[in-house]
């Protein structure tokens, strides 16, 4: 049975990660998670809720070394808990409040205060490759949350290929600092796996604000990694504000435009990297979008296509062909092209796009703070589908927006209607979920009758 260490490397003094400015070595990193360990009642399951990252990566570390799977979702709302706590009625509750999110649910509160190594030079745990470490569930963007699994040896092999390609770019380990949480499978990856695997350190925060972004990277030592998303990487350009030297920004969870790509290096004066992945696959590929379009896939995966043009990922740290949700115009086994979203394609009298197409050029006119397109719901079959958008650009117009568009697709792909709304309910990931979108849709579309 082939196992690799919980962490890598000897036990060192070296900080492997940032709290409230003070560094936190690897050797008392490891001591927490054992101290936490110990608390642990025997079970299969944690919902792991902790929003500082660093009391989060005890909780998970400490779940590893005890063979729990970690539950990471999306969405804490009660609701959404109570249906999972159902699924998995053996999980135990981990968190930093005093008191359980839900009543019926057994809760272990994560400990704030450093406590000392379990004495000295711990022994470290060696963990299957082949042992489930999370569960993770899709953010619900295209519908109900999914949850799928990843084995240990899997996250590890992927984190030290990601390490491999973005130090090559950024010119060393890093300090990471990420405004996504990390209970998303990116902010997961890019966060935590990445600093910890790769030889990096990480910040236990999670700035949302411009301000914050910047105090968090001044507390950490250079070189710098910002791991970011489009929504709050559009923010942070609009902010104008004086930010602590990155050596590279790295994007995921929505298509990053060539031009806000080009703004950020711009400003930050820094390479802008963009990741290939998803929930269901991890991440697979980079591309740098202010220079090219194309991805290149990380060491290791190649793809290939059937004859229905449906495309798989192969690489030898993959239990199976992790199959692609998108449509790609494949160059080479490593290179590829992304066509939009097998989901996200429509058809409106025998034309095609995809609305990812669509939302990336409403995103991108001028005085478009926010925007999104959707289906109108049609109530025969022989209706003509039809699209309709949301937009949050207050210095605008309907006749604005409309005479815009059409300068880049054709009129049935025009937004009938066009609603203006004060903002949209993204997530902390800047993701829009079906469900506050279908709400959006029931109180501003009338249905079609």
């Amino acid at each position: 049975m082939k196992t690799l260490p919980l962490l890598p490397g000897a036990l060192t003094t070296q900080a492997i990660a940032y709290r409230q400015q003070h560094p936190v070595s690897q050797a008392e990193f490891l001591g927490d998670i054992f101290a936490l360990a110990a608390r642990l009642p025997q079970t299969g399951h944690v919902f792991n809720l902790c929003k500082d990252r660093y009391w989060f990566s005890v909780a998970l570390f400490a779940a590893i070394s005890r063979g729990m799977v970690s539950l990471l979702q999306n969405s804490t709302a009660s609701e959404n808990m109570t249906a999972l706590f159902s699924d998995f009625p053996d999980a135990v509750c981990l968190g930093e409040q005093t008191t359980p999110m839900l009543a019926q649910m057994p809760y272990v509160v994560v400990p704030h205060a450093t406590l000392p190594a379990a004495g000295t030079d711990p022994e470290m745990p060696q963990i299957p490759c082949h042992q489930q470490i999370v569960r993770i569930f899709t953010s619900g963007s295209t519908g109900k949350p999914q949850g799928h699994s990843m084995s240990f040896g899997r996250m590890h092999h992927c984190a030290i290929a990601e390490a491999e390609r973005l130090w090559d770019v950024a010119g060393g380990p890093c300090s990471v600092l990420g405004t996504v949480s990390p209970q998303h499978m990116f902010g997961l990856e890019a966060t935590v796996l990445l600093p910890i695997f790769g030889g990096g350190q990480f910040s236990a925060r999670q700035p949302f604000f411009p301000a914050d972004v910047a105090s968090a990277l001044a507390e950490m030592p250079e070189p710098r990694l910002l791991v970011s998303t489009p929504f709050h990487l559009r923010k942070l350009m609009d902010a104008q504000i004086s930010l602590p030297r990155v050596s590279a920004i790295l994007s995921a969870t929505a298509p990053l435009s060539q031009e806000l790509a080009q703004e950020v290096e711009a400003q930050l004066n820094a390479p802008m990297v963009e990741i290939y992945g998803s929930t269901e696959t991890g991440a697979l590929a980079t591309r740098r979008p202010a220079q090219d379009a194309e991805w290149t896939t990380y060491s290791g995966i190649a793809l290939e296509q059937d004859q229905d043009q449906q495309t798989q990922a192969h690489a030898k740290h993959f239990d199976a062909p992790q199959t692609l949700n998108d449509a790609v115009e494949l160059l080479s086994p490593t290179r590829f092209r992304l066509q939009g979203r097998n989901s996200d394609m429509i058809n409106i009298v025998g034309k095609r796009n995809s609305l990812a197409f669509l939302n990336q050029l409403l995103l991108n006119l001028p005085g478009v703070k926010d925007g999104v397109f959707c289906t109108h719901d049609i109530s025969t079959a022989d209706e003509t589908a039809r699209l309709a958008a949301f937009i949050v650009a207050p210095t605008r117009t309907g006749t604005d927006i409309l005479a815009a568009l059409r300068q880049h697709v054709d009129p049935v792909f025009l937004p009938r209607p066009l609603v203006f709304v004060e903002s949209l309910p993204r997530d902390a990931n800047g993701k829009l979920p079906a469900s506050a979108l279908a709400a959006l849709r029931a109180t501003h579309l009338a249905p079609r009758v």
